[in-house]
C-alpha cells in the first residue's frame, strides 16, 4: 500500500483525504488545527505529529496551505519536508501560491531530486468530495506524466500548462475573472432592483444570454439569498489571491485597471471584518450593507 501525505487538512483536504483512502492509498496528515481529525482518523487516516516525520514516511505528499509564507515554512525550514522527504518522492502544492515562490521550491525540490509539481484547482469543497476537481499543473512535463496517476484520483480534468508556476498563473487569473464577475454580478443586481426587476430573474436571463457564465452557476445561490455565511469560497482566501495576483502584475509591470478596482473592494471587505464570510459577502460592501 503505497503511503501518501498531506499537510493541511481543512474544508479541500478532508475530501482529497477521502478521495485517496477509497483509492487504496495509506494516509497520513500533519494538521495540528484540523478540525476533522476525530471522523477522519475514524475512517483510517494517520495522524502524525510534524511535517519532518511526515516527510520521511511518504513517497507522495499532497501541501493545502492557506499562504506562501506558511508554505514556505513548512518546506524550506531546517526541520522542513525538503531535509527529510525521500529523494525519488513528490510534492504537489494544491493551494494558491504566487509564482515566484513555486518557482523557488520547484529549484530546491529538484536540487535534491523530488519532483514538485504547482498544482491549484478548481472545483471547491464538492469538487474536492467528488474527485472532479479541475487541476492546473505547473512543473516538469516528464514529472506530470509520472504523477498524472495520483492526481487522477483527485481530479477529473487535468490540464499541464507549463513550467513551474504556470499553474499558479492560471489559478491567479481565474480567480480574478470570478472575483470580477461577482462583482459585477452585485452591481447588476442592485441596478436591477432598483428599477424593480427581480434578481432571480435577472439571472435567469443572464444566463440565456451572453453574459452565461459559472460564477452565477456556483455562487448565484449565495448573492440571490444573500446568504454569506454559507461558505463555499472564504472571502479571506479570495482576497488573498487577488493581493497575488497584483503582485505578480507588478512584476510584469502590466496595466490591472479594472483588476485594481475589484482588489480595492475585496480589501475593503477584509476591514470590515468579512473575511470568514462566502467571497460573495463583497455585494454587502458594494451595496452599502458593509458596517
Amino acid at each position: 500500500m503505497e503511503h501518501i501525505g498531506m499537510i493541511g487538512c481543512g474544508v479541500m483536504g478532508k475530501e482529497l483525504a477521502r478521495n485517496l483512502l477509497q483509492a487504496g492509498y495509506s494516509v497520513y496528515v500533519c494538521d495540528e488545527q484540523s478540525l476533522y481529525r476525530e471522523e477522519l482518523e475514524r475512517e483510517g487516516v494517520t495522524f502524525l505529529p510534524n511535517v519532518a516525520t511526515l516527510a520521511e514516511k511518504v513517497e507522495r505528499l499532497l501541501l493545502s496551505l492557506p499562504s506562501p509564507k506558511i508554505l514556505q515554512d513548512v518546506l524550506l525550514g531546517e526541520n522542513g519536508v525538503l531535509a527529510h522527504i525521500k529523494q525519488g518522492s513528490a510534492i504537489f502544492d494544491m493551494g494558491t501560491t504566487d509564482v515566484q515562490t513555486t518557482r523557488l521550491v520547484h529549484k530546491q525540490a529538484s536540487a535534491k531530486g523530488v519532483r514538485y509539481l504547482d498544482c491549484p484547482v478548481s472545483g471547491g469543497p464538492a469538487g474536492a468530495s467528488t474527485g472532479t476537481l479541475t487541476i492546473m499543473v505547473g512543473g516538469n512535463e516528464a514529472d506530470f506524466i509520472v504523477e498524472k496517476p495520483t492526481l487522477q484520483v483527485i481530479g477529473e480534468k487535468l490540464i499541464y500548462v507549463g513550467p513551474a508556476g504556470s499553474g499558479q498563473t492560471v489559478k491567479l487569473c481565474n480567480n480574478m475573472v470570478v472575483a470580477g464577475i461577482t462583482s459585477l454580478l452585485s452591481e447588476t443586481m442592485i441596478s436591477a432592483e432598483e428599477e424593480g426587476v427581480s434578481p432571480h430573474i435577472l439571472f435567469d436571463i443572464i444566463q440565456q444570454s451572453s453574459g452565461h457564465n459559472r460564477v452565477i452557476d456556483v455562487f448565484g445561490s449565495n448573492l440571490l439569498e444573500q446568504s454569506f455565511e454559507q461558505v463555499l469560497f472564504y472571502l479571506g482566501h479570495m482576497a488573498k489571491d487577488l493581493e497575488l495576483y497584483m503582485d505578480m502584475s507588478r512584476e510584469n509591470q502590466t496595466p490591472q485597471p479594472t483588476a485594481a478596482v475589484v482588489n480595492q473592494l475585496y480589501r475593503t471587505a477584509l476591514q470590515q471584518k468579512k473575511g470568514k464570510l462566502d467571497s460573495t459577502a463583497v455585494y454587502s460592501v458594494i451595496s452599502n450593507k458593509g458596517e
